[in-house]
């Protein structure tokens, strides 16, 4: 018998699969729409409208689009660094670039508290030049920066050591500069992993909420990103609006995975 074939342990593992897909997965989604639209849609479109969720919603956009270049250039810098070189330290980095999946993301909050708030260690120098890190965006970034590090540099890492240097060296011997290595061959061959970092790294840092709680301060209209504004809305019973603003995360969770889809169909034709 092909052993391919469908059999009856075959359809309880694919059934299995499938439930708690549904229940874990599909089903708050559906629930995240049917709360939003528990108005119609002139009510959905109203809460929408809300100042505080569009301010919420700009501002998760703001911070997911500067803290995901810089974390990307370190990831590629650091990829490249680690699996290029032999240098004192090298498993001290891999140890801290991993860090932020062990640690807490209110624990980090509070380092971030304990290091750029007022009484913090840097407070009194960043008092003296009028510079607001706490309560304010660039603490949501430093937050939300600290949070997604390991993303991209640990898709790079081990694709760039499974594709070891030999390309690399041979272009160097032919006569091409760093920049035109870079260009020709390193980055060309680490492309889809870069991108699959990136999408993962964004999508982290739309959804982050623990660390950036503890920096915002949860001011209304200026600090509260997405993730915060739905937490306030839902605390104050305000369901509607909540959902409304749970479904903008919703829709650009799903704009994500279509992106990673079609990055992972074009990997698949390589």
């Amino acid at each position: 018998m092909n052993r391919y074939s469908p059999n009856f342990t075959k359809w309880i593992f694919i059934g299995l699969v499938y439930f708690f897909a549904f229940i874990i997965l599909i089903l708050p989604i559906l629930i995240v729409f049917q709360e939003a639209f528990a108005k119609g849609i002139s009510g959905y479109l109203e809460s929408l409208q809300e100042p505080d969720t569009i301010s919420a919603f700009l501002l998760t956009l703001k911070v997911a689009a500067i803290a995901v270049p810089i974390n990307t250039l370190f990831g590629f810098v650091a990829a490249f660094t680690i699996t290029r070189f032999q240098f004192p330290g090298k498993n001290f980095i891999l140890t801290i670039i991993d860090s932020p999946f062990a640690v807490s993301p209110v624990i980090a909050g509070l380092i971030f508290l304990l290091i750029f708030g007022r009484q913090g260690w840097m407070g009194s120098f960043m008092e003296q030049w009028d510079i607001k890190v706490v309560f304010n965006t660039p603490g949501l970034i430093i937050a939300t920066m600290f949070i997604t590090l390991p993303f991209v540099a640990r898709e790079l890492i081990p694709l760039m050591q499974s594709q070891g240097k030999e390309e690399e060296e041979a272009g160097i011997l032919l006569g091409a500069s760093f920049f035109q290595t870079l260009k020709k061959i390193i980055i060309p061959n680490v492309k889809w992993g870069l991108l699959y970092g990136i999408i993962l790294c964004n999508a982290r840092a739309m959804g982050e909420f623990g660390a950036v709680s503890v920096l915002s301060g949860h001011i209304r209209g200026q600090t509260n990103t997405l993730p915060l504004q739905i937490e306030v809305l839902y605390n104050e019973y305000n369901s509607v609006q909540a959902f409304t603003a749970a479904s903008l995360l919703v829709f650009l969770s799903l704009l994500t995975l279509v992106v990673k889809i079609i990055l992972e169909k074009n990997i698949h034709r390589k």
